[in-house]
Order: structure tokens, then C-alpha cells, then sequence
């Protein structure tokens, strides 16, 4: 009855796995898939509702497969047929700029994990602005070269005769002001930690445990890194449906071997991306465009497949996107390719991947039920790539915002259309608390918009502050950016503040003087330009606009030490020195 009611292609045939999995639904039983998930698209899909959940709602390529035959034969020995759907996507990321590959990845597949800021501040009224209001900011510890023991920024060490450093926007004196102790993230592989402080129930703490992780790993595993969560979102399974359903429209499908929140779109310049779970480069259009050819052949491939095979399917099915030079970066294709099949190794998709990438004769296991489970819908009513976009993140109002509370860091009402924030306006405080109290985090209400905080620093797969170098060296930019542009009490602003480009340049050239970087930072600083301002970045602290470089955003305020609203005459930053009434007298005479 579990099959029937929660699988999707669920049916197998006996296999021989140490776990007991058979890794797909085996010949001849493609049209039960077919039969249960036309079923499920009939009762969960009505019509009226097809544009705005259709990333939501088809949780496989189930139109194309049925396109091209579904009796088992695509799967012969002699060749491998590709999802037409599929196909068509992976010619949509070939063409994309990589900014919109990366949207497009997010609409089609929706695997991309929650994002959210950590430290909460001190409560504040709602009407206070980021910009003056209460922050996370923690009192900065030094730390000697000889204590320093993770891969986090060291202090220089500098003569005590030396004259003191002066920073920009710092007085001297000071040094060490914007020195903040290291911090390590240990995230549970799967958060099964289920004592709760609050008194409340187990059941309770249990399904909390299990929408965060279903929000942080969309696809989980019997036999993955989180199997360990797997039981208690089979157990929870109806109430999680119903949560997910109801607040954020994903719909939620739970198997015997994995579970899978089909997650929306969150629309353009989103920034998200996949990357090498690996070595964590971010994938290029050509390794999107590899991924989804490669997936196109893998949703009815035999569960033994030679890689040999595998990658003549490919030559054959896209002659044009298998060519030998994809990416000038990359001549060979070489790295989009191994970046594809790395992603789909990471999803167990695949088994173990060849050591040798010119070993043809090397047999891939392939798991198809896993296969279908990763598209979240094949792009059939979308004329191209930017009307998929559009469409998977399609939802009335108070879905739209939810989602956007639930996976982003920030949601500000400036962004959002003139619908969306009325609805935040007129929900400001009990939208934001339902999802919060869902999910465990806690509402930051402030005058531009709100954000989700997750003290525990667990849901996300960013965090700030972090340990390692760039975390810290970016927390430091921004510490002290706000601290120069942070327009005052009173003062006009549309919100965002623009940030000179030699701002920018002149505090991370501070920060390189004053800390050991790694070589590769002190060798080229436009990386360590490049790497803080993305991380700043794809955590809502700044935007970018075409006429200025970058913009701050409120947010950024959080990281900063409180303003001092009331300074006393003459000793503020932007205040002038002050001139004694018989000096300015003699100044008008002369």
C-alpha cells in the first residue's frame, strides 16, 4: 500500500543492492510508472492551477518519456533514447548567459537549499530601519599568529614602535577594532538531534527536524549523507505534505527509498547556483547543458550502463552540445562533463563514477527512479528559457512571499510587486510567524521588509560570520563599508546606498595589509574583489545595478556595530571640527 500510495515508480524488480535497492523500475514496468504518475498529475494538478504550480506539480519528464515510447525497448543494448523535454532544456542552458543558466537551474530542478542569516539582534520595533536599528554585531578578540588554529584571517604581526595603522572611516588608536573571534560551523549530516528546549512535544520536534531538512536537501535518501533523517520524514509524511502544501505550494512525494519536495522557482537573479560538490566550482552553461543531456538519457537507461555508452548517446542525441569545445575556459569539455556526472553521483543518480575518465569499458550503476525524481517538470509549456523562469515561479501573493520568506535571507518590500507587498504589508507580523514557527526560525521585522533568522546557523548553505578566510575577510568589508556609507538618521535614502569602487578597493586593501590572506588573495587581489563581493552578494547584503557597481542594502546593517544616533556636536563622522565663536568671528573679518 506505501508503494501505491506514496512511490513514484515505485515498482521494481528484485535487484542486488547491499541496501536492498534495485536503482530504477526495471524493464517492463514503465507503464506502471506512467499509470501512477498520470494519476497523480490528474488529482493534483487541476487545470486552473497548471501555470502556477507547474514546477510543483510534475515531478519527472512524464510527457516526454510517453512521447517517445514507454515499453522498455529505449533501454536495448543497441542505443538510448533522450527525453525530448529534457533534450530541450539542455539546449536552453547551452545558449543561457551564466546567470540565467542558473536561474533556469533553479526553475527546472528546484534542488537548491534554504538560505538564511544567522545571529538574531535584539528585538526592535517593527518600524525601526535595518540601518538603525538594534545589530548582530559581536565585540572584536584579537588573535596572535601563534593561537591561530583553523584556516580563519591572523592578525599581522607588526613592531610595537611602529606607528598606528590608519583605516579608512577608522580612528587611530584602534587597532583591532574590526577583529572578530573565530568561529567553526559543525552541521549535523543529518539534524536527528530531537530534544527540543522549549517542552514541546516529540512528535512536534520530530516534523520541525524533518521540514528542515526536506528545505535544506530537497532529495533525500534511504541509503544518502542524510539517511539518518529519512524515518522521521516517512513518519511525518502526511502532516509535512499538508505543511508544505499549504504554505508554500511544493508538493511533497515520499517513497520507500527517498523523498522529494518539488520546489518552485524563485524567479530571475536569484542567485543561486549549482556547484561541484567536490571542489565547489560553479557549474557554466556548457556544464548545465551536459548535466541535463546527460539526465535526458539516464531516466530510461538500464541500470547497468557501460560509460562508453553513455557518452555515445550523448555525441548522438546533441552532436552540438558534446562537442570537443563548449567553453573556450575549457577546450576539452573535460570539466563540464565531470562536473555533470560529479552532480549526479552527488544525488545517486549514478554509483561510483570511473577513476579514469578515458575508462569507456567502466559499467556506471544508474538508479532511474532517482533519475525521474530530479526534473521538476519538463519545460513544455515554455516557449524559452526566460518564460520557464517566469513560470515556475508563478503564485498568487501570499505563496509567492511565503516561498520567498522560507528561502531567502531577506525579502525586502521594495523588490517584491505592488500585490506581494500588500500582502507583506497587511501580514507583517503573522505571515512571517506561521513559517517561523513551521520551520524553527525567528522573524526580524524592520521598516524596509523582513528576514528568517536560523541562529543555529543549520539552514543554509552559506553562512556569515564564518570560519575559513573568505568568510571573515568578507565580514570584515562589509563591517566596515556600512560603517562609511550608512546614511544617517533623517536622511533621504531609497534604501539601498551606492558604494564607491574605491571604497571597495580601499577596504579590502586594509584588510590585506592588516591580515595573512592566502597566497592566492595576496597574489591577485581582484579574486579576493571577486569571491567577497559574490559572497555578499548571494546573501542579499548587496545588489548590483548598471549604473553603479554595487549597491548596500539594509540588511548589511546588521553586521556592523550599532550607529550612535545622538553624537555629541562635533565628533561625528560627517560632522565638521568645531571652531570656538571668537575664531569665527576673526575668520568673517578677514
Amino acid at each position: 500500500m506505501e508503494q501505491q500510495e506514496y512511490a513514484v515508480g515505485a515498482t521494481r524488480v528484485a535487484a542486488g543492492r547491499p541496501d536492498g535497492r534495485t536503482g530504477g523500475a526495471g524493464r517492463g514496468t514503465a507503464d506502471a510508472f506512467l499509470a501512477v504518475r498520470e494519476a497523480e498529475r490528474e488529482s493534483d494538478c487541476e487545470p486552473e492551477y497548471a501555470s502556477e504550480r507547474a514546477s510543483d506539480c510534475e515531478s519527472g519528464p512524464v510527457d516526454a518519456v510517453a512521447a517517445s515510447g514507454a515499453d522498455g525497448s529505449q533501454t536495448s543494448a543497441e542505443g538510448l533514447s533522450p527525453d525530448p523535454g529534457l533534450l530541450r532544456l539542455a539546449h536552453w542552458f547551452a545558449a543561457a548567459t551564466p546567470g540565467t543558466a542558473d536561474d533556469l537551474c533553479t526553475a527546472s530542478f528546484g534542488l537548491y537549499p534554504a538560505r538564511h542569516l544567522g545571529a538574531a539582534a535584539a528585538p526592535a520595533d517593527p518600524v525601526v530601519s535595518w540601518w538603525h536599528g538594534p545589530t548582530a554585531h559581536a565585540a572584536a578578540v584579537p588573535r596572535a599568529r601563534e593561537a591561530r588554529t583553523d584556516g580563519g584571517l591572523r592578525r599581522a604581526r607588526r613592531d610595537a614602535a611602529a606607528l598606528p595603522v590608519v583605516r579608512s572611516g577608522a580612528k587611530q588608536g584602534r587597532p583591532g577594532r574590526h577583529r572578530r573571534p573565530e568561529r567553526s560551523r559543525a552541521l549535523p549530516e543529518a539534524p536527528c538531534d530531537v530534544q527540543d528546549r522549549s517542552g514541546e512535544g516529540l512528535p512536534d520536534a520530530e516534523r520541525r527536524i524533518a521540514a528542515r531538512l526536506l528545505l535544506a536537501h530537497p532529495l533525500v535518501t534511504a541509503s544518502g549523507p542524510h539517511a539518518d533523517g529519512f524515518p522521521l520524514i516517512r513518519r511525518h509524511r502526511d502532516w509535512l505534505t499538508e505543511r508544505f502544501d499549504t504554505l508554500l505550494g511544493y508538493r511533497l512525494v515520499v517513497g520507500p527509498w527517498h523523498a522529494r519536495l518539488c520546489k518552485a522557482g524563485l524567479g530571475p537573479g536569484a542567485a543561486r547556483r549549482l556547484e561541484h560538490p567536490a571542489t565547489g566550482a560553479p557549474f557554466t552553461p556548457a556544464g548545465y547543458a551536459r548535466l541535463t543531456l546527460a539526465l535526458a538519457l539516464l531516466v530510461d537507461a538500464p541500470e547497468q550502463l557501460p560509460y562508453g555508452r553513455l557518452l555515445q548517446a550523448m555525441r548522438a542525441a546533441a552532436p552540438d552540445l558534446a562537442a570537443e569545445a563548449p567553453d573556450p575556459a575549457d577546450p576539452t569539455g573535460t570539466a563540464a562533463l565531470d562536473m555533470a556526472l560529479a552532480a549526479l553521483a552527488d544525488w545517486q543518480v549514478l554509483g561510483e563514477l570511473p577513476a579514469d575518465p578515458g575508462d569507456t569499458a567502466f559499467v556506471l550503476t544508474v538508479d532511474r527512479e532517482l533519475a525521474r525524481a530530479v526534473p521538476a517538470g519538463p519545460p513544455a509549456l515554455a516557449d524559452d528559457a526566460a518564460d520557464l523562469i517566469r513560470r515556475a515561479a508563478e503564485a498568487e501573493p501570499a505563496t509567492a512571499v511565503r516561498r520567498l520568506l522560507a528561502e531567502t535571507p531577506v525579502v525586502l518590500a521594495a523588490d517584491l510587486p505592488e500585490d506581494q507587498r500588500e500582502w507583506l504589508r497587511e501580514h507583517r507580523l503573522s505571515g512571517p510567524a506561521a513559517l517561523a514557527e513551521f520551520l524553527g526560525l525567528e522573524a526580524e521585522p524592520r521598516a524596509e521588509g523582513v528576514a528568517l533568522l536560523d541562529p543555529a546557523a543549520e539552514l543554509t548553505d552559506l553562512a556569515l560570520p564564518g570560519a575559513g578566510t573568505l568568510a571573515q575577510a568578507t565580514l570584515l568589508l562589509v563591517e566596515r563599508l556600512v560603517e562609511e556609507v550608512r546614511p544617517l538618521p533623517g536622511e533621504a535614502t531609497d534604501g539601498d546606498v551606492p558604494i564607491p569602487d574605491a571604497l571597495i578597493d580601499g577596504v579590502l586593501g586594509d584588510i590585506a595589509d592588516d591580515h595573512d590572506l592566502p597566497a592566492r588573495y595576496l597574489a591577485d587581489r581582484t579574486a579576493l574583489r571577486r569571491d567577497a563581493l559574490d559572497l555578499l552578494h548571494r546573501l542579499g547584503l548587496i545588489t548590483p545595478t548598471p549604473r553603479t557597481t554595487w549597491l548596500l542594502r539594509p540588511p548589511a546593517a546588521r553586521y556592523a556595530p550599532a550607529p550612535d544616533l545622538h553624537p555629541t556636536p562635533g565628533t561625528g563622522r560627517h560632522s565638521r571640527p568645531t571652531i570656538p565663536p571668537p575664531a569665527r568671528e576673526g575668520l568673517r573679518t578677514q
